[in-house]
């Protein structure tokens, strides 16, 4: 089964839940980066949150570039999930803790998110680890949440490390599980990669990793 339903009811009830209880839509600092998703006036000097609706892609992103590079067919949920819509990152609550989903913000983005995901593929081969690709973060900052790409099911996992809990037998229901969190945007601020056991991977993993930490 696809994850698209479950996304498209997620970002529904993200949305509704900022209107309900703040009266407002959920707001993202851009930091210069245009997107069709913002709501209003953009101006690219400003330093002031926007607010944002996602958006649907026409046409859809696709991977299939990021599986010709590297010759290697991905779980079909990586389509929909990152190619379907322009949107900020959404943050949940969840029975495993909080963080947020990423999404595609524009055109760039999603760019930089292939070159990102590549980076992170190439090192699981080099481990000789299971292949994962990733969706988001939990708020500690260090984990971050991936889907096994050999049977779409979805782990926590530490940069360089075997995934080391499963939470869902799949992508459409883990965000299923998830409820909206409601809480003020935050700024990037740049924070330290973790401690890693393999330095020669560093170059393809800070790729990745800063481009999580940015979204966040």
């Amino acid at each position: 089964m696809s994850c698209l339903p479950a996304l498209n009811k997620f970002l529904q009830n993200y949305h509704q839940a900022y209107l309900t209880t703040l009266g407002e839509l959920p707001r993202y600092y851009p930091q210069g980066e245009p997107s069709l998703c913002i709501q209003g006036e953009y101006v690219e000097a400003s330093t002031e949150a926007v607010s944002w609706l996602p958006v649907k892609r026409e046409p859809p992103g696709s991977f299939a570039n990021v599986e010709h590079a590297l010759e290697l067919t991905l779980w079909p949920d990586i389509h929909p999930f990152y190619g379907h819509y322009f949107a900020a990152p959404v943050l949940f609550d969840s029975n495993w803790g909080s963080g947020e989903l990423l999404q595609v913000w524009n055109g760039a983005d999603f760019d930089a998110l292939q070159q990102n995901i590549i980076g992170h593929l190439m090192m699981k081969q080099q481990l000789k680890q299971p292949l994962t690709w990733f969706i988001g973060l939990l708020d500690d900052g260090e984990k971050m949440l991936t889907v096994n790409n050999a049977d779409g099911s979805v782990w926590i996992e530490t940069p360089g490390e075997l995934p080391s809990e499963q939470l869902s037998h799949s992508l459409a229901e883990f965000i299923a599980g998830l409820s909206p969190r409601i809480a003020p945007p935050v700024k990037h601020e740049e924070l330290p990669m973790p401690a890693l056991e393999h330095p020669g991977m560093l170059a393809s993993l800070k790729r990745m990793w800063h481009n999580l930490i940015a979204k966040r």
